[in-house]
């Protein structure tokens, strides 16, 4: 009967697959370093986690959550720091949070049960940027944190209002963490962007993920000559905001 009891009571409390001790490393190693925007700290689950907010260097009732990839956090240098920071001086307030983390050895599938634990935190974020006043929000996703936004975004009710998704792939890992199924169930304007020498699952799936989205007309696929997976180069990062601002302007 204690057995049984026990049992019960540990069934009944949160489980999370995220690494909260690699989360807390991440935040001791870049909270005291952050030059732009200030840390905040949402919840989700019972699980407190870290965001850095930045705002809008004009008015603006604009916000956009940046999501990073595998493994890293919200001030990544490469493609996170740069589209938090510079889309404020495009009249965003930008949201950068931090995903669900494992070991550093993980692979890419490893990740497959953190995906449950995405929609809290997508809506804590949500719920802060509405708070701040602003009421038009989109998603800048980079690598595996765009097939987590897509993932999100097909299977949440939600009023977000765009989704970027950076060097996103498509590998059939399972149907419901594979962004050409979940392209199939979202409507909103999706941008496909990446480097014409991004990694190959990101390259030999482009046309699965045009494939699943062949619905929307507001669907596009954009690539960008040369760049690589982390657009490391100043002149792809400088293209690279160019094309997320004129395309967020064009659909929204």
């Amino acid at each position: 009967m204690k057995t049984l009891i026990a049992l019960c009571l540990v069934l009944s409390l949160p489980l999370h697959a995220t690494n909260a001790e690699r989360e807390q490393r991440w935040v001791d190693q870049t909270v005291d370093a952050i030059f732009d925007g200030e840390p905040v700290f949402l919840e989700a689950d019972n699980h407190r986690f870290l965001g850095i907010y930045t705002e809008s260097e004009t008015e603006s009732g604009k916000g956009m959550i940046v999501l990073h990839g595998t493994g890293f956090h919200p001030d990544w240098e490469q493609v996170v720091q740069p589209v938090r920071v510079k889309m404020t001086e495009h009249g965003w307030n930008t949201l950068s949070i931090q995903l669900p983390l494992l070991e550093k050895s993980a692979a890419y599938e490893d990740y497959v049960p953190l995906y449950t634990e995405i929609p809290g935190r997508m809506q804590a974020a949500i719920e802060f940027l509405t708070k701040q006043g602003i009421k038009s929000i989109v998603v800048v996703a980079h690598s595996q944190g765009a097939t987590m936004a897509s993932y999100y975004l097909a299977r949440s009710k939600n009023d977000i209002k765009a989704l970027v998704a950076i060097g996103m792939s498509a590998q059939h890992i399972q149907a419901e963490i594979n962004s050409a199924e979940s392209l199939k169930a979202i409507d909103i304007p999706v941008l496909d962007i990446y480097g014409s020498r991004d990694f190959p699952t990101v390259l030999e799936t482009a046309g699965k993920r045009q494939q699943g989205a062949s619905h929307n007309p507001n669907y596009q696929q954009l690539v960008i000559q040369d760049a690589y997976h982390f657009f490391d180069n100043t002149t792809h990062e400088r293209k690279l905001i160019e094309a997320v601002n004129s395309w967020l302007n064009q659909h929204l």
